[in-house]
């Protein structure tokens, strides 16, 4: 389904009290193609910054595209559809291939990626786990996880059958029985939770962090990163001034996704989402970008994507991810 909003208006220079440094007068709207994925760690910047009005004052046009995995977002923008994209973890994927420059960070998902077992089926620890069936959607987030967490429990992910299914089909799957275990991402873990009562949550990501963290953002295409350094610049002001303003008033700014966005999804569970996502300021980020933290975390996703896809040689993520932008932009 496409989702096309368009918002023009002059750049602005000041963000909610934090400087930024960006054009005095937008003499012409820029418009972006975004891809995006509709769950509140990836597009809850994006729809609190257009509701508000963030990315209008740096004089962009954002038409917005939405998908349902950062696989088929990677391929839109490889193929030439999109400009720009906000994912979760396969951001640490595609660039390290050389498709994509990663440029902004969204979130740390230390929740979001859960692992649920059925007790039923006689699952109740990670040693229960060897030769079972696990559903989930490889090359995902849930996916890094799942490889994480069972390796911190002395678990060999050989040891386990991997099923992998479209996430809504893995949960089914889970919910009738057909497997006996689930790597997932929110909000699926609220149908899980609802449907099967006796589910257990093994363990989630937050027990990985800060050693480890999977992080979502975006990335830009080659082509379009290369030409419009200009734009990627307004386009951070935008999501700093809407991210600084869902960190500070999140009651008010979770109701008002939650009217305008997510009208089927209980503001109680939108909330429970929010709390599974570890966000920063835009001040915050600053020292993450600049002594190495975020390119840390975003290799060791790579690591994984490259060693499971079996490829040797590949672009690092000092390479692919370009902090220059972020740190230049919000000053």
């Amino acid at each position: 389904m496409d989702r096309r909003q368009f918002l023009v208006t002059a750049a602005a220079g000041v963000l909610g009290g934090t400087a930024l440094a960006a054009p005095a007068i937008a003499q012409a709207k820029t418009r972006i193609r975004v891809g995006y994925l509709h769950t509140l760690a990836v597009d809850g910047q994006i729809w609190t910054g257009m509701d508000r009005g963030s990315f209008d004052k740096q004089g962009l046009e954002l038409e917005l595209r939405q998908f349902n995995t950062g696989l088929e977002l990677f391929q839109a923008l490889i193929g030439g559809s999109l400009d720009v994209l906000a994912t979760g973890a396969v951001v640490s994927n595609f660039p390290a291939r050389g498709q994509g420059k990663v440029f902004l960070i969204n979130d740390i998902e230390v929740a979001t990626a859960q692992l649920w077992v059925r007790s039923d089926q006689g699952i109740t620890s990670f040693a229960d786990l060897k030769g079972k069936r696990i559903a989930t959607t490889t090359g995902t987030t849930a996916h890094v996880f799942l490889d994480k967490a069972l390796r911190a429990n002395n678990v060999d992910p050989k040891e386990v059958e991997l099923v992998n299914q479209a996430m809504p089909a893995a949960v089914t799957a889970f919910i009738s029985g057909a497997v006996p275990a689930v790597a997932l991402w929110v909000p699926f873990n609220i149908t899980v939770r609802d449907k099967v009562p006796g589910a257990v949550k093994l363990t989630d990501a937050s027990a990985y962090y800060p050693q480890a963290a999977i992080m979502g953002g975006w990335a830009a295409s080659n082509t379009y990163y290369d030409a419009n350094k200009d734009a990627l610049a307004r386009l951070i002001a935008g999501w700093a001034e809407a991210n600084d303003h869902l960190i500070a008033h999140s009651e008010e700014a979770l109701e008002a996704l939650q009217k305008a966005h997510y009208g089927q999804t209980p503001l109680s569970d939108l909330k429970e989402q929010f709390g599974a996502q570890k966000m920063f300021t835009s001040q915050q980020w600053k020292p993450m970008y600049a002594d190495g933290t975020v390119t840390k975390w975003l290799q060791q996703s790579t690591d994984f994507f490259m060693a499971n896809a079996g490829i040797k040689e590949f672009t690092p993520a000092s390479s692919y991810f370009d902090s220059s932008l972020y740190l230049k932009t919000v000053a």
